[in-house]
């Protein structure tokens, strides 16, 4: 039987139901800004990966500051993650307790005049160290940032692979599958200047340590 214009039309297009869906639940996907690629000619790029990255630790939500005239490491790697604090930390402000941050890890480095502070409120917890003729030295060394600058050389950097496949950096330079990131057999920081709220090493050598309370930071 034949049918009108209208009918047909009705008949080829879905039908929309009226009331919800039931026995399913949507899943809200975490996006990751990716770690910016420091590169010679001073360009950063941002690039967005899906899924989150579980902290190394649960950090306190109090960010430092790390200064130093040079950073020299061998094993670079850099990729984007995401620090927690404790459910409830009296530092969450706006954040809900995670912090999008640029994780750095280095297998060797040698740091010349460290400086690192914190902010208590007020007042300054400072450490000076490796400012005597010999440099700090630190072995797989990681900071996790949210500003770093300086000025930055690499050798053969690849820039934009999935930072699960990482090695140059040993085990701590691996970030989760399907994240950007950056890696290179070597990497020297002049003028560095770091805003972090976590690190780790293995190890850490600060010759002619100084630690002090102070009006002003690094």
């Amino acid at each position: 039987m034949a049918m009108s214009e209208d009918a047909a039309t009705a008949a080829e297009t879905p039908q929309t139901p009226s009331g919800p869906r039931r026995g399913r639940v949507r899943l809200k996907r975490s996006a990751l800004m990716a770690v910016p690629a420091i590169a010679a000619g001073g360009v950063l790029m941002a690039l967005t990966a899906q899924g989150v990255l579980a902290a190394q630790f649960s950090i306190s939500g109090m960010p430092f500051t790390i200064t130093a005239d040079k950073l020299d490491g061998e094993g670079f790697a850099q990729f984007g993650s995401l620090d927690s604090m404790i459910p409830d930390s009296p530092n969450a402000g706006s954040t809900g307790g995670q912090v999008l941050v640029a994780v750095s890890a280095i297998k060797k480095a040698e740091i010349t005049n460290l400086c690192q502070s914190v902010d208590l409120g007020g007042i300054n917890l400072v450490i000076h160290a490796g400012d005597g003729g010999t440099p700090v030295t630190a072995s797989d060394l990681t900071t996790d940032s949210d500003m770093l600058s300086g000025d930055a050389e690499f050798k053969n950097i690849e820039i934009g692979g999935d930072a699960s496949t990482y090695t140059k950096a040993g085990p701590v330079g691996k970030g989760n599958p399907g994240v950007f990131g950056q890696q290179a057999d070597h990497v020297t920081l002049t003028h560095l200047n770091q805003h972090n709220y976590a690190s780790t090493a293995v190890g850490f050598k600060l010759p002619n340590l100084r630690l002090s309370f102070s009006s002003t930071g690094c």
